[in-house]
């Protein structure tokens, strides 16, 4: 497995990550072997939230976690926390911080946390507060290194200007149908599309100005949760050239969509969150594909984009 040191976070992590969010739906004894598989293919960094499951999936994980035969120091957990949809808010208040991280290492049967990221802003977060509660469990050793979700470049400029510890990771939805984050530059100055609208204030070249390593969700997904490109008959174009090159590489179209995203420059991570061992094993395959600058931009005009 590929691996990544992050400035200021931790050292030798994988490049792929396995989600957790859908852990809720499987036994004790079929999260433990997701667990192990995901490991066994070289990737330790497990993903979670206080609202996957309204915190059943972290329950699962710290269930089956002791029947895989892993040690806690071998494996990088991660958690968010902030959204509180039982009340319907985000919330990014010291108090909730607090509680949800000792509610988060209740529920993963762990003393620590290797990172917390904040999930989505709270509208109205005061930064004092936020820098109180990081100081809090760092100081504790209840989390090592922190982080942010779906947070664009004004409110991370803002945090980033009360917090003492360097903002890590910032997890955000980034595939080849979603794209977003990246198209903007493209089109700059286009008005016969919106595709040249600026939705974020260029989060990714902020990340990488200042150390962020970006998390992509929903790696393979189109649309918000709808469902896969991959081998889906609305996404012909995209699928032939994704066949194309696995069949080159030898790997599979799956294989190839992540490896699109771990072959921007901004050095990414992919989070996966399939619960099936052999999907794992074809994605994690992604680290063996070879994509050129040709590569790369055939797959983004298959999926839909143009040049202007």
């Amino acid at each position: 497995m590929k691996t990544l040191n992050i400035v200021n976070g931790p050292k030798n992590v994988p490049v792929i990550i396995q989600g957790c969010m859908r852990m809720p739906a499987l036994s004790v004894d079929k999260a433990a072997e997701v667990i192990r598989n995901a490991y066994d293919l070289g990737v330790n960094f497990y993903d979670h939230a206080t609202c996957y499951g309204n915190g059943e999936a972290e329950t699962r994980f710290g269930d089956a976690f002791p029947l895989t035969g892993l040690r806690r120091e071998d494996v990088i957990l991660q958690s968010k926390c902030g959204l509180r949809f039982e009340r319907k808010e985000f919330d990014w208040t010291e108090e909730n911080i607090l509680v949800s991280v000792d509610e988060s290492l209740s529920r993963l049967k762990t003393d620590y946390l290797d990172v917390l990221l904040l999930h989505r802003p709270d509208l109205i977060f005061e930064p004092e507060q936020v820098a109180s509660a990081f100081d809090k469990l760092e100081k504790s050793g209840k989390v090592r290194y922190f982080g942010v979700s779906n947070v664009p470049t004004m409110q991370l400029m803002l945090l980033k200007k009360y917090v003492r510890q360097p903002l890590v990771f910032n997890q955000l939805q980034f595939s080849l149908d979603q794209s977003q984050l990246i198209d903007q530059a493209l089109y700059v100055n286009n008005k016969t599309t919106d595709m040249s609208l600026d939705r974020d204030n260029g989060t990714v070249d902020y990340c990488r100005l200042n150390d962020i390593t970006i998390q992509a969700w929903s790696p393979l997904q189109y649309g918000f949760f709808k469902g896969v490109f991959v081998d889906n008959p609305d996404f012909p174009v995209l699928n032939g050239a994704l066949n194309e090159i696995a069949e080159r590489e030898g790997v599979s179209k799956t294989a190839v969509a992540t490896a699109w995203i771990l072959r921007h420059p901004a050095k990414m991570q992919a989070i996966l969150g399939t619960m099936n061992p052999a999907h794992m094993k074809d994605a994690c395959d992604a680290v063996k594909v070879t994509l050129s600058h040709h590569d790369w931009y055939k797959l983004y005009l298959a999926a839909g984009k143009f040049l202007p």
